[in-house]
């Protein structure tokens, strides 16, 4: 463990440690523009320098490991002056547009410039040729925003596996974008958005929906219903200053009735609904297989991440018929609210206006896919916002969120559980759907402690769980003895490993939960920026809490739920259901 000084300051760290997390420790923050923990450190921005004595030259610290006797500088005037040069001939080039660019609050090179006190461009040069490309619902790129730092390449490739973006020419010249400039729905884009979560810059962010939310408030023939997902409750407060992790529910609810919503409904209330029917969907095809002895696709993959599904299109079509036929819960909203909601209030579907705050910018691609029209009157969800534009709707308003009272949400779609509290986050989905599967098999609680699956909970990218069913009722008594194995995965590059694995046949399971974004939906690809682990962490914790401290902690004892059965749904994998709230994919070729 080498000892070292920084800025006169002694610190000793393990070996292999570089300059920059040497410096963290001991509070002192090196800026840096391509870096990323844990994903890339390329020193290709060249903002991190720093001076070592004794050397000719100054060092990227995000990549020079710290060594036994090293003293370092991390703020002499020759480390000022280098990092306002490279900033000041990175804004020569930056077609910004900060006064109306997306991100000019939000934006690391003009913070940075601030930091450095740079006031004017120094150098007037040629700027990179400005390019939109606005062919997804998700995503939009702008090249001459593009700072070619690398970061959206490292996450699509190295954290998504998808390698939908490269650098393409050298030089000035250097393109990130899609192979030979093609537009971004051409190519094996799964639109997760964790490119946009992680570009520093402008170049890359979501396509910006609130003007058409808008605009339906406005029109008075429309019933505008609003649904929330359930992480957006723990990260929407990052907007207004509250630290990662703060729950925001009631003044959630609040701000979205303040905006003019006639009615606010939780995405949860479907995540319940989803656990009944992909529960029941699991169950069967268990039944299928072991007492039978028909043919059925197992495991069985969880269908609530978008960006997922569209990844199995692409990559590995030959296990579409593994996935749920199970809409997420966003898109059952959708249908539930163009159907029964309809009805209950005496509206007609076409007059339903149905806008979901989502994590995820893919959710706004799966909005408009075609199979998401069941209800026969266009898309069964008219619009999606991401926290961000969500944050960003409420500041145009003029609501003070943070002296906003807490307020609850509308019934019956309002009304959920704390297993759907936790399809926030990675291993949620399996958890809630393993309280309800136990206890319908075996008339017993899950036993483990406050009903948490341990093993499944935390941010290892594959987690595995067993669980031997024991006291089975009657009806399920084939289940007698049967070790559940299950796992879960997060970010596609870990899907992705365990796809491998299956196709060669070393592992088995009967349930995989899959998420695309690092942590689940709690690091969406829309979620308030920078979602480091440590965010995440204090993410997931909320919605534990939340979770905990609700009456009702499993889907099936939702009231509201039992009712839209005896109402309308009849019983789960029943007839209109299977219409509603269930459908099929099918394979994508990809470019």
């Amino acid at each position: 463990m080498p000892t070292l000084t920084i800025n006169n300051v002694s610190v000793t760290v393990p070996e292999e440690t570089t300059i920059m997390n040497a410096a963290k420790q001991i509070g002192i923050k090196i800026p840096s523009l391509c870096y990323l923990e844990g994903i890339q450190a390329i020193g290709a921005c060249r903002v991190c320098l720093v001076e070592i004595e004794g050397a000719k030259t100054l060092a990227a610290s995000c990549v020079m490991p710290a060594t036994e006797g090293m003293k370092v500088y991390t703020n002499t005037k020759r480390v000022r002056d280098a990092r306002r040069t490279v900033v000041e001939l990175l804004l020569s080039e930056h077609d910004g547009n900060c006064q109306t660019c997306n991100r000019n609050e939000d934006c690391e090179l003009r913070e940075l410039a601030h930091e450095l006190g740079i006031e004017t461009v120094k150098f007037e040069g040629e700027r990179t040729e400005a390019v939109r490309d606005e062919s997804t619902p998700a995503l939009v790129r702008d090249n001459g925003k593009c700072i070619k730092c690398r970061r959206c390449v490292s996450v699509c490739n190295q954290i998504q596996t998808v390698g939908a973006l490269f650098p393409q020419y050298r030089g000035f010249d250097t393109v990130i974008g899609p192979a030979f400039a093609l537009p971004l729905d051409t190519v094996a884009c799964v639109q997760c958005g964790q490119c946009a979560a992680v570009c520093p810059v402008g170049a890359i962010v979501e396509r910006n929906d609130i003007s058409r939310v808008w605009d339906a408030l406005e029109d008075h023939n429309k019933t505008v219903i609003v649904q929330t997902a359930p992480a957006i409750r723990a990260a929407l407060g990052e907007c207004f200053g509250y630290e990662p992790g703060t729950l925001v529910t009631g003044k959630m609810v609040s701000a979205l009735r303040r905006l003019g919503f006639d009615k606010v409904f939780d995405t949860n209330f479907t995540a319940d609904l989803t656990i009944m029917e992909e529960g029941t969907e699991l169950l069967t095809r268990l039944k299928k297989a072991l007492v039978d002895d028909v043919p059925v696709a197992l495991p069985m993959f969880t269908s609530c991440s978008p960006g997922w599904v569209k990844f199995a299109e692409y990559y590995y079509p030959e296990f579409l018929p593994n996935i749920s036929t199970c809409k997420s819960p966003q898109q059952m909203f959708g249908a539930v609210a163009k159907s029964y909601l309809a009805k209950k209030l005496g509206k007609n579907p076409q007059d339903i206006f149905v806008v979901s705050v989502m994590p995820c910018t893919a959710k706004k691609f799966e909005a408009e896919r075609s199979e998401m029209d069941d209800c026969g009157c266009g898309q069964d969800v008219d619009v999606v916002l991401t926290t961000r534009e969500l944050g960003r709707m409420i500041q145009q308003s003029g609501i003070d969120f943070r002296s906003l009272p807490d307020e609850e949400m509308d019934h019956p779609l309002g009304l959920s559980s704390g297993a759907a509290d936790i399809f926030a986050n990675t291993g949620g989905v399996m958890e809630a759907a393993l309280r309800t599967a136990y206890e319908i098999v075996t008339g017993k609680e899950l036993p483990f402690d406050k009903l948490h699956v341990e093993p499944l909970a935390g941010l290892d990218g594959v987690k595995e769980a067993s669980l031997t069913i024991k006291g089975t009722v009657r009806e399920w008594s084939f289940l007698e003895g049967v070790t559940l194995k299950v796992a879960v995965a997060h970010g596609l590059s870990n899907a992705r490993s365990i796809l491998e694995h299956l196709k060669a046949k070393d592992v088995s399971y009967h349930f995989i939960e899959v998420m695309t974004c690092p942590g689940g939906c709690i690091g969406g690809g829309g979620q308030p920026r920078f979602t480091s682990d440590e965010v995440r962490k204090k993410r997931i914790e909320a919605i534990y809490k939340e979770d905990e401290g609700k009456e009702l902690r499993k889907s099936h004892e939702n009231p509201h739920i039992k009712q839209i059965y005896e109402e309308y749904f009849g019983q789960p994998l029943g007839e209109k259901s299977h219409h509603l709230l269930h459908t099929e994919y099918k394979a994508r070729e990809r470019v």
